[in-house]
């Protein structure tokens, strides 16, 4: 070590004069004056012992005294000497921490503290109280020094400290700093195997034991180590085989019975983290439950639920006890779906290859497997943070010429010269056009082909017995008199189908639906009628082969659908009267029913009834859906009230985690009993008149299989993409057969994602027919303890991407029935089918006004023969004139599209938005319109959203992920839709704005993801010259725009960076390959808003449909500000540059993929990293304190763990 050189400047301090005195006896003349080294020494001691200045004056900067204690603690040989510079540098140590350690380890303490270890331990016997003050220093600098462990190794200090302990188990004055040495060594994965070799885990089980009120500290230190040692699989393997997992179950038990103050909570936990770490292993995990582990923890943390206190024990317990719930697979036949669709071919490579590919049987093995339960790699782990950060940004693009607009096209254009015919208006002169009747001169619109099968409407059964049949609620519906009303001992029978056609819905002569035939009833009279039997229309085909099936088969026989009670039709009369037949309606065999709804055209003015059953009839699905869901028949009107984001009930999450728990610890009280199951194709609902009836045969439907567990509880199980062996999220069902006032509980048991906004104020939304037909036919967020979180069904690595130990996760949520007879749907999101949107098409062609200039055309057919609607909407012009003509036809192109995602349904209602502000009356619509051409593609995955996928099509891949090199075949909507804008680009007319509607299900607030070279570059470590980074930041003008103007829209959550993840979605390649600045991916939440008018608010239809028209307002205002005789009147709006800089000062995470997970975690790592057993720490952000803001109940339960 350098000769230090003592200051000084502060003559008069005592200290200082010691210290130099010291210097100087340093080297050679340490050896000859041991005596007076003594006496420095120990004046210096009393000194710092009695006046705390003393400690600051060598602890200050360029004092050099702490240099000089160390030299002198290196050189000298005298034990006395030693002994006081111990003593000198615990004292400094123990007052002023983190700094003062930091000033030792800097100047190369730890070095000269481990080797006099090392040399203090070849004399025998060694000093005690030297061993035990080199112990104590060493205690406290270890945890400061990252370098402690592998120091500690090189130097060999590891033996000598565990053979001090061997030697000393009966001397807790000396056990006790080795065990805090030692816990700092452990904390070292190489350590930690190296001291498991030397029997240091059996060394801890000889220490720690049962209730004791000696020793507690003690004994807290040896459980810290114990449970650092446990981290190693090697040493959970050594402990699992000397049965040491039955000793601390017995042990925790005993320190739980006889802690009844709760006064060692510390050490009891202490106990639970070494079982957790050796329940990290599948052995430790066999141990445990051999060992009645799980009875043990379920009935220690029942007690212990009352103390709130304890809620660290009922965590940890928790944890390990959902750790160890056995591995199950999901109780399926197969987790591929159930329905197949044979594809022209099969792709090359990828997931669907690898589907087909597979032997039947092998799809979902229960895999218990650790994760890395390899042999452990013999390095260093204290730099793992830093090896992190070489991983963080992997997902950026960082090839320049990968950020660059492509010189030369895809294709040829004589390929894409077929695409002229979907731009006529490209080339319109309007020469046979009469402006005197615009609107006859329009052609018409291309629809899709008419169901050339029959359909059919079943209708319901009987009443049941124990209802007496009264009279009908005035506006419902009317059957023809072959429905009569059956006296109250009758037994239900059902009745013979009716051709759909012959169903009329009454209305009077100003085109209302006509209600005057329903008779008055008195009080009592509509109390009963809520008793009668609900409906249903359904849509039947006949018998037959049709090209879905399940599994692998290529066809199945269609089955006789159940009976859907999606329609209220209570028969009129009282007991043993006819039903009264509408006049005109047929007395033969032909007999039409007469179906009477609330009208509620004035409200959903693009919603009709009968047009909607018309658009079911051409809708082609996979399982040949006969029925219609309700909701969809009717339609939403979205309510006025306010619906709050749902803060959470303190304890929620571990009341549910404890009820799964108690099936494996009281099987006998599971009912495990099958109520719904599409894999039985002949009769997938079993009703027995005690359980739940459920349904999902409809279009968009998804729920395969429905388990009562117990009397109110059920495990619903969703159905995988059609071709597909995962994406489980999107959920619609429907729901009947429940009991009033009861407390059902729902857990949807094979969600994938990690995290979900069911964990942050999100609802999920049901629609009740008895209230629609009471006047509120709408969707509302409900559900009470609504929680997400792992579960113990096993994924197989098939569907995880080859990934092992993955497991679902379970959206669980109670739900309370406040009608008797009701009959309930329950959905992800606000449903939007296929056949809706043909309706909104027909409607807005109807109320077409004639400045519209509106066609419709069918892009493709997709490859369940649906097809794909085209939409060009602008302006007419206003005469033939040249100019005229000219204006229309060099108009800027816009480029929309939706519903990719067929779960994304929020998609579907802001572009929804989008179209009724186009085709509306106001002036600024006609702006618009004069401003542009809009080329539209409202539903880029049309049977992706007829069969109820969640992400896919019918191919079985996520269609935003082909846009680099689709297939016509397979990706027929995707290869079209390019292929128009390659078309454009082509000639000249690329638009200028293209944006493709997504939701989000982990983020709040409407955004935007652009593409910008500059900010991708910024992100990465890249070196890029100014030129190569030369970029218009005009692409910030329009989110910037909507910033400003959409209440739900937030800038701050915008991201521009490109990520090699994303290179072949939709908004990548239009911008790369079409040169297209503006291209965006606009993302619309499915949970609520964290800032601006709708701050701590669900979003409803209403709020995204508003999106949409706000999106029309800001290409408006783009248009403006674009045109340069207006830009010194908006001059705000263009202050982008100074608003990119500052953003870029803000950025706090590197990429879109990572921001997709931003949201803030809540204290219940038990719930995401089960299989890992490390609770990861997050830093909160700055919560929020205002009343209806989501953060205030997630900051509530970062305090509250486990809730």
């Amino acid at each position: 070590m350098n000769k230090p050189k003592m200051t000084t400047e502060k003559g008069n301090s005592r200290v200082l004069m010691f210290l130099g005195q010291l210097e100087r006896l340093n080297g050679e003349a340490m050896l000859a004056d041991a005596e007076i080294a003594r006496q420095i020494t120990a004046k210096i001691l009393h000194l710092i012992q009695t006046q705390e200045k003393t400690r600051k004056e060598i602890m200050s900067k360029g004092s050099g005294g702490m240099e000089v204690i160390l030299a002198t603690l290196e050189n000298t040989q005298d034990l006395q000497t030693t002994l006081n510079i111990l003593y000198i540098l615990n004292e400094l140590l123990t007052v002023g921490g983190g700094r003062r350690v930091g000033v030792l380890v800097s100047k190369g303490g730890t070095g000269i503290l481990l080797q006099m270890l090392l040399s203090a331990s070849k004399e025998w016997p060694p000093s005690e109280e030297l061993m035990l003050q080199l112990h104590s220093v060493l205690a406290k600098v270890g945890p400061k020094d990252r370098k402690f462990g592998v120091k500690a190794r090189l130097n060999g200090a590891l033996n000598v400290t565990v053979n001090l302990l061997k030697q000393n188990l009966q001397n807790p004055k000396l056990l006790l700093p080795c065990l805090q040495v030692l816990r700092v060594y452990s904390s070292n994965s190489v350590n930690a195997v190296s001291l498991g070799k030397n029997g240091l885990v059996e060394l801890m089980f000889k220490i720690i034991g049962p209730f004791s009120k000696k020793n507690t500290s003690l004994l807290k230190v040896a459980l810290d180590t114990l449970g650092a040692l446990l981290k190693s699989k090697t040493n959970a393997r050594r402990a699992v085989d000397r049965a040491h997992v039955p000793v601390l179950l017995y042990i925790y038990q005993d320190w739980h019975r006889n802690d009844t103050r709760h006064r060692h909570m510390l050490i009891r936990k202490g106990i639970l983290g070494c079982l957790k770490n050796i329940t990290n292993i599948k052995l430790g995990r066999r141990a445990f439950l051999d060992a009645d582990g799980m009875r043990i923890l379920y009935n220690t943390s029942t007690e212990c639920l009352p103390v709130r206190t304890l809620d660290p024990l009922i965590n940890t317990s928790s944890l390990i006890m959902r750790k160890c719930f056995p591995k199950n697979r999901l109780p399926l036949p197969t987790i591929k779906s159930v329905f197949h669709h044979q594809l022209p071919h099969i792709p090359a490579g990828g997931p669907v290859a690898q589907l087909y590919s597979q032997p039947p049987g092998v799809d979902d093995v229960v895999d218990e497997s650790d994760d890395n339960e390899d042999a452990e790699a013999e390095n260093d782990t204290e730099n793992e943070e830093d090896k992190d950060l070489h991983a963080q940004n992997d997902d950026i693009e960082t090839d320049i010429s990968k950020l660059r607009p492509r010189e030369t096209p895809s294709r040829p254009f004589e390929e894409l010269k077929i695409y002229e015919r979907f731009f006529l208006e490209l080339s319109e002169d309007f020469q046979g056009f009469n402006f005197d009747n615009p609107k006859a001169a329009v052609i018409d619109p291309v629809t899709a082909p008419k169901s050339h099968c029959s359909i059919t409407v079943p209708t319901a059964q009987g009443l049941p017995p124990k209802y007496p049949t009264t009279a009908p609620l005035q506006g419902e519906r009317h059957l023809a008199k072959d429905a009569r009303p059956r006296p109250e001992t009758s037994s239900p029978a059902p009745a013979c189908p009716l051709d759909l056609d012959t169903i009329n819905i009454t209305r009077g002569q100003d085109g209302r639906r006509d209600h005057s035939q329903s008779p008055t009833h008195s009080g009592a009279e509509l109390e009963r009628d809520l008793l009668q039997k609900l409906e249903q229309v359904s849509l039947t085909r006949p018998q037959g082969r049709v090209g879905g099936g399940r599994g692998g088969e290529g066809s199945r026989q269609h089955r006789q659908p159940p009976r859907l009670t999606g329609v209220v039709c209570p028969r009129r009369g009282g007991v043993g009267e006819e039903s009264p037949v509408e006049e005109g309606a047929e007395e033969d065999g032909d007999e039409g029913a007469v179906l009477e709804v609330p009208d509620t055209a004035l409200l959903l003015p693009l919603h009709d009834p009968d047009l909607y059953v018309e658009m079911v009839k051409s809708t082609r699905s996979v399982p040949q859906y006969s029925q219609v869901a309700y909701p969809d028949y009717f339609g939403h009107v979205a309510p006025t009230f306010r619906e709050h984001i749902l803060e959470r009930v303190y304890g929620v999450q571990r009341t549910k985690i404890f009820q799964d728990i108690e099936r494996l610890i009281h099987p006998n009280d599971i009912l495990d009993k099958v109520v719904y199951d599409l894999d039985i194709q002949s009769s997938p609902v079993v009703d027995d008149g005690e359980s739940l009836k459920f349904n999902s045969q409809f279009e968009s439907g998804n729920l395969r299989k429905a388990i009562q567990v117990r009397r109110y509880e059920y495990d619903l199980v969703l159905n995988s993409d059609i071709n597909s062996n995962h994406y489980h999220q999107w959920f619609y069902f429907e729901v009947s057969g429940m009991c009033v006032g009861a407390p059902y509980r729902f857990n949807i048991i094979n969600c994938e994602k990690s995290n979900s906004q069911f964990n942050y104020g999100m609802q999920v939304l049901m629609y009740s027919v008895q209230e629609a037909i009471g006047g509120r036919p709408r969707w509302v967020r409900t559900g009470a303890d609504i929680c997400y979180y792992k579960n113990h069904f096993s994924r197989s690595s098939i569907a995880a991407g080859g990934q092992k130990g993955k497991s679902y996760y379970t959206m669980t949520f109670s739900m309370t029935f406040n009608h008797k007879d009701d009959v309930c749907y329950f959905a992800y999101h606000y449903p939007y089918t296929y056949s809706t949107l043909k309706m909104h098409l027909q409607k807005l062609e109807a109320l077409r006004t004639p400045q519209v200039y509106l066609r419709q055309d069918i892009l493709c057919e997709t490859l369940g023969g649906n097809g794909c609607p085209l939409l060009t909407i602008t302006a007419m012009p206003e005469s033939t004139s040249n100019d005229q003509i000219c204006q229309f036809r060099n108009r800027p192109l816009v480029f929309l599209s939706a519903r990719v995602h067929p779960g994304e349904t929020n998609a579907s209602w802001v572009m929804k938005g989008t179209l009724e502000f186009l085709m509306g009356t106001s002036p600024l619509a006609q702006s618009l319109r004069e401003a542009y051409i809009f080329k539209i593609v409202p539903m880029l995955n049309p049977d992706g959203v007829v069969n109820g996928n969640h992400r896919c099509s019918l191919s079985g891949e996520d269609l935003n992920r082909q846009w680099q090199s689709p297939s016509p075949e397979l990706h027929p909507t995707i290869y079209h839709t390019k292929s128009l804008l390659q078309y454009l680009t082509a000639i000249q007319r690329a638009p200028l704005v293209f944006c493709d509607y997504h939701g989000h299900s982990r983020k709040k607030n409407v955004f935007m993801y652009g593409c910008s070279l500059k900010e991708t570059v910024w992100q990465t470590n890249i070196s890029a010259t100014s030129c190569d980074l030369h970029e218009d930041l005009g692409y910030r003008t329009l989110p910037k725009i909507l910033s400003q103007i959409a209440p739900a829209f937030s800038m701050a959550s915008c991201s521009f960076v490109v990520e090699r993840s994303k290179e072949a979605t939709a908004r990548v390649v239009v911008w790369r390959e079409m040169g297209v600045q503006r291209s965006y991916t606009m993302e619309s939440t499915l949970c609520g808003c964290d800032q601006g008018k709708y701050k701590g608010l669900q979003i409803g239809t209403r709020e995204l449909e508003e999106m949409g028209a706000q999106f029309c307002v800001a290409l408006l205002r783009l248009k403006r500000l674009t045109c340069p005789l207006e830009l010194r009147n908006h001059a705000h709006l263009l202050d982008v540059e100074s608003d990119f800089i500052e953003t870029r000062c803000k950025v706090t995470s590197p990429s879109t993929y990572v921001l997709e997970d931003e949201e803030h975690s809540f204290m219940e790592e038990v719930d995401y990293s089960a299989e890992s057993g490390d609770e990861l720490e997050h830093e909160p952000d700055v919560a929020d304190t205002h009343d209806n803001h989501l953060s205030d109940s997630e900051s509530n339960s970062q305090r509250d763990a486990l809730t």
